[in-house]
């Protein structure tokens, strides 16, 4: 069985990490399926997905002030539309996840969460994600 299913994602801030945790853990709880897998995919060039620790929101604020001192907004990039420093922050970021379904949920370390990550925004962003056995 597989399921293919999108979550609208509202960003606020031009670059910012949003925990999309629990809206996944329901669709996987909701999904029917026990074991397989679940892909979490983000289908924007400026914009990412990444797992990292959700327990200390600090570990977030450390993550974008580093991007954003290492790939600056106000460089003199060639790309015209103002954004370069977007695509590269999702170029290195990634677009996708893979996990685990075990027991029906999500197989996740203590401190994992899943983040969608805006690098251009406010925006209405999607992020698809796809179940299977």
């Amino acid at each position: 069985m597989t399921k293919i299913i999108e979550l609208t994602v509202k960003t606020g801030e031009r670059t910012q990490m949003i925990d999309i945790t629990g809206d996944i853990l329901k669709l996987v709880q909701n999904s029917g399926i026990s074991h397989g897998l679940c892909h979490v995919y983000c289908p924007h060039t400026t914009a990412g997905i990444t797992i990292n620790e959700n327990a200390d929101p600090t570990v977030i604020t450390d993550m974008l002030n580093t991007l954003n001192k290492l790939i600056p907004v106000d460089k003199s990039y060639l790309h015209r539309e103002g954004n370069s420093d977007a695509h590269i922050k999702a170029a290195l970021i990634g677009a996708s996840e893979t996990l685990f379904i075990q027991n029906g949920t999500l197989r996740l370390g203590t401190w994992q969460g899943i983040y969608f990550c805006e690098f251009d925004g406010p925006r209405n962003r999607r992020v698809w994600i796809k179940l299977s056995t």
